[in-house]
């Protein structure tokens, strides 16, 4: 068979920089040590500083490295292990929910959260926002949207506001009946919110995790969740592990 034109591509030259480099990284540095500046390391391994800027920001996006305001680039420890399991079956904020409640308002989504809830596209929805915090590190940040048939009862309750109203609405949610819920995993790039909150970059890659959770034959409510690519690392029912060399390997 003849060769396709794919397989006589060669191999792009940052993509072999990056190899050289995720070598160099595992012999010559540790981690969080702070990397030499771009014209420095585009000279020692003789290349252009455009080629070795698509190097590093692969080797970020495979969570090698992280950019640091103020610190600069620096050796990413392992990153954390997250359980994206679909079959756990509990409401936010219940059990061993590891997310912290920052804040609720009031206000109209997105026209594409407003289409997974399925509710009109001028209907406001209560917004919880919510931080998961891994030693003492935010590793996520967390948009809880939940419409007012959902948590029925919450205008009775005494008007709190802040985290205190984020719990309440937290709190009546569960009064539910959940039946299932589906989730999405997909890369996306920081936005201006959530790299301030996840000490990030603006464009820094990220993980957005979409939940859906149903309740009496509908959606009662939708999780966007944004984690840090360069520190979480995405588990399966405890299966399977993805590490940041990008090897697959079963779990303990």
């Amino acid at each position: 068979m003849g060769t396709t034109q794919l397989e006589s591509v060669p191999e792009p030259k940052y993509w072999h920089l990056k190899t050289v480099l995720a070598e160099a990284l595992d012999t010559d540095f540790s981690v969080g040590e702070i990397l030499p500046n771009e014209r420095d390391l585009a000279a020692r391994f003789g290349v252009a500083r455009a080629t070795l800027r698509q190097a590093l920001e692969q080797l970020e996006l495979e969570g090698r490295l992280q950019r640091r305001r103020g610190v600069g680039t620096t050796v990413a420890p392992p990153r954390v292990g997250v359980d994206v399991t679909t079959s756990r079956q509990d409401w936010p904020g219940t059990g061993n929910d590891a997310w912290q409640a920052a804040e609720c308002t009031v206000a109209v989504p997105s026209a594409a959260v407003a289409r997974l809830l399925d509710t009109e596209t001028d209907e406001e929805v209560h917004t919880v926002r919510r931080l998961r915090v891994s030693h003492g590190q935010p590793v996520a940040a967390e948009l809880l949207y939940v419409p007012s048939a959902s948590v029925p009862e919450l205008p009775a309750i005494e008007a709190p506001s802040g985290p205190a109203l984020a719990r309440s609405v937290l709190r009546e949610l569960q009064r539910l009946d959940l039946e299932g819920q589906d989730r999405a995993v997909e890369l996306g790039s920081a936005g201006a919110v959530d790299a301030r909150e996840l000490d990030r970059l603006p464009g820094a890659p990220v993980l957005v995790v979409t939940t859906r959770y149903f309740s009496e034959g509908r959606t009662a409510a939708v999780s966007v969740a944004t984690y840090r690519a360069d520190t979480c690392r995405l588990t399966f029912g405890g299966d399977v592990e993805i590490n940041h060399h990008g090897r697959q390997r079963h779990a303990s």
